[in-house]
């Protein structure tokens, strides 16, 4: 694919984003079919991160991150940096000095399959990132990419546009065009999920509650007093 960087996106409700936000990365996971999850390896650089937004998406050359400073001309209030390499890397392709930019431009959150630097700084300054790897390798300017074009990140496909959701449970995308949608049944599952934890914390057993008693017997389990008299 030539370059390119497209400057105009689409981008998922508003609304239906922050309620994605609320509910969390598990719940929004659940809610739409157990789909859109990025791989485990995609950690937050500190327990607390969270973050919320629409993608823009960047597709790099490994150890070069040029095409991120070309993203941030076009990103918005809410919007997170997707970025991928176009082969394997854990370079650190991103540092405190990259994210004070892109703060200034509304930014409010880097997913990077490949590595960041200045963990520290980013952390101190509650930058949220989820990455790879972290690094102190440094990167060149030197190769072209692409910007705001569908990239592959952590085995997921994602879209200038998307909505994303991480925490420390891990990064979850969902389609632009399907986020009112799995932002109700996110909605849904969360509050019949509030009634369950009631009923399981007053003491009433999960495997009574689930009806798993039929299903353990289906599936020949036994219970017995004394083993040693069977």
């Amino acid at each position: 694919m030539k370059p390119t960087v497209v400057r105009n996106v689409n981008r998922s409700n508003p609304a239906a984003v922050k309620t994605l936000g609320e509910l969390g990365v598990a719940t929004v996971h659940e809610a739409q079919g157990r789909t859109g999850l990025m791989r485990p390896y995609m950690r937050p650089i500190y327990a607390s991160a969270k973050a919320t937004g629409t993608a823009i998406t960047v597709s790099c050359h490994p150890g070069d991150n040029i095409m991120i400073h070309a993203a941030i001309e076009f990103c918005k209030q809410g919007d997170i940096l997707i970025v991928t390499t176009t082969s394997e890397s854990t370079d650190g392709m991103f540092g405190e000095l990259l994210a004070e930019s892109a703060r200034a431009h509304g930014v409010v959150g880097l997913i990077i399959d490949a590595g960041v630097r200045d963990v520290r700084d980013l952390t101190e300054m509650e930058f949220p990132v989820w990455s790879k790897a972290v690094s102190a390798q440094g990167t060149v300017k030197a190769s072209p990419g692409s910007v705001n074009v569908p990239v592959f990140c952590a085995g997921t496909m994602v879209r200038p546009g998307d909505a994303i959701v991480a925490d420390v449970d891990g990064v979850v995308v969902v389609k632009r065009e399907d986020a009112a949608e799995v932002a109700r049944l996110a909605g849904e599952r969360f509050a019949k999920e509030q009634k369950t934890r009631e009923r399981l914390k007053a003491g009433e057993l999960g495997v009574d509650f689930y009806g798993l008693r039929a299903k353990l017997a289906e599936l020949g389990v036994r219970y017995v007093d004394d083993p040693e008299k069977e």
